[in-house]
């Protein structure tokens, strides 16, 4: 499985890096850096922006917003597909260790850390 459901928009994803020969360029770290980046790109909206104007923020720079998430989405994709991860499973897996970590009974409505 992909970060992208359609099969359609995956497949045009992976053919866009293909017809440009930019797999070379893409190894675990080199994706993994360039997903730190726009991560950072996609903070860097909200860095300074106060609490009480975020909600603003978010709708002024929507398209800002979307392009980040895009290219974080195509990205992640790229390293999902090329190390052959089952997203779904690493998921579903994590989601049950989380759960372990932080039972509803202990930690429903904090923002404390399991280990606190």
């Amino acid at each position: 499985m992909s970060i992208i459901d359609n099969p359609e928009v995956k497949k045009a994803v992976l053919d866009f890096r293909s017809v440009r020969d930019w797999n070379q360029f893409h190894t675990l770290r080199t994706l993994s850096v360039a997903l730190a980046v726009e991560a950072a790109e996609l903070a860097e909206i909200t860095q300074w922006t106060p609490d009480s104007e975020l909600a603003q923020r978010s709708v002024e720079m929507r398209d800002k917003i979307e392009e980040e998430i895009a290219d974080i989405c195509i990205l992640l994709t790229y390293f999902v597909h090329d190390v052959g991860i089952d997203i779904d499973g690493v998921v579903k897996r994590k989601l049950i260790a989380n759960g372990v970590k932080y039972p509803v009974d202990r930690f429903k409505g904090s923002y404390r850390k399991y280990n606190e």
